[in-house]
């Protein structure tokens, strides 16, 4: 039997699963908890281990697997009009490059696919050349697709989005826009002939282009110096 901090816990992981592919990250998990520190989850998350309920992959960043559901979640699944709305924030969505069979009582979702294309590199560093043209087309799931907006796909370079979730050689699918919000990770254009892609924040008549990455500084920015060329809405990873 669950206490009532683990079954909150796996119900979170259960939603935020089915929504995006991956599981939120420790810091998300503790947030929707009410706990003061990541020690706690990770408490929940061995208790859960142990009890069979997920299971944790060695060597991925994020990698839990759900095995299977108490008798309660599983009915609050099948009915997801009665689930609650999921909590804010972007988290990217994965899809692992080589299809293995799931393990027994793990859950599968099948869903349908359409081909994006890959405009070339993008930095998630210090910034590169603009990319404009396309050199390839990757298949993606029409779920990760957000909005009616038109898409694309980059293929990334460097490490300074590595705490996101983003790593060097990942793709990640770009829904084309001129605006951000604070907090949206986003493809910006530096001075017209640098692309990069960073969490977008506005300060003022600034704007701050943030590394998910401490060995990487903030750029502060005039505004007329950037321009958003699209919001990560998706990540495709192949391993």
């Amino acid at each position: 039997m669950l206490t009532r901090k683990q079954l909150e816990l796996l119900d979170f992981i259960q939603k935020r699963m089915a929504r995006d592919g991956v599981p939120p990250s420790f810091d998300e998990m503790k947030d929707a908890l009410d706990l003061r520190s990541k020690s706690g989850i990770h408490r929940l998350i061995t208790a859960l281990e142990e009890r069979g309920f997920i299971r944790r992959l060695a060597h991925r960043a994020r990698a839990l697997e759900i095995l299977k559901l108490p008798e309660s979640l599983e009915r609050a699944a099948e009915s997801p009009a009665a689930a609650p709305s999921p909590a804010p924030g972007f988290t990217p969505k994965v899809i692992a490059g080589d299809k293995t069979d799931p393990p027994r009582g793990a859950l599968e979702v099948t869903v349908s696919a359409m081909e994006l294309p890959v405009m070339g590199r993008i930095a998630a560093g210090v910034p590169i050349e603009a990319i404009a043209q396309v050199s390839h087309h990757v298949a993606v799931p029409g779920s990760m697709l957000s909005g009616k907006g038109e898409h694309y796909a980059l293929e990334v370079k460097g490490d300074s989005m590595i705490e996101a979730g983003i790593n060097d050689g990942d793709i990640v699918v770009i829904r084309s826009q001129g605006t951000a919000e604070n907090g949206d990770i986003v493809v910006a254009l530096v001075e017209d002939h640098e692309a990069t892609l960073k969490t977008y924040h506005r300060r003022g008549g600034m704007i701050a282009l943030e590394a998910a990455n401490p060995a990487y500084e903030t750029r502060i920015l005039r505004d007329d110096q950037v321009k958003v060329q699209g919001r990560l809405v998706g990540l495709i990873r192949s391993y």
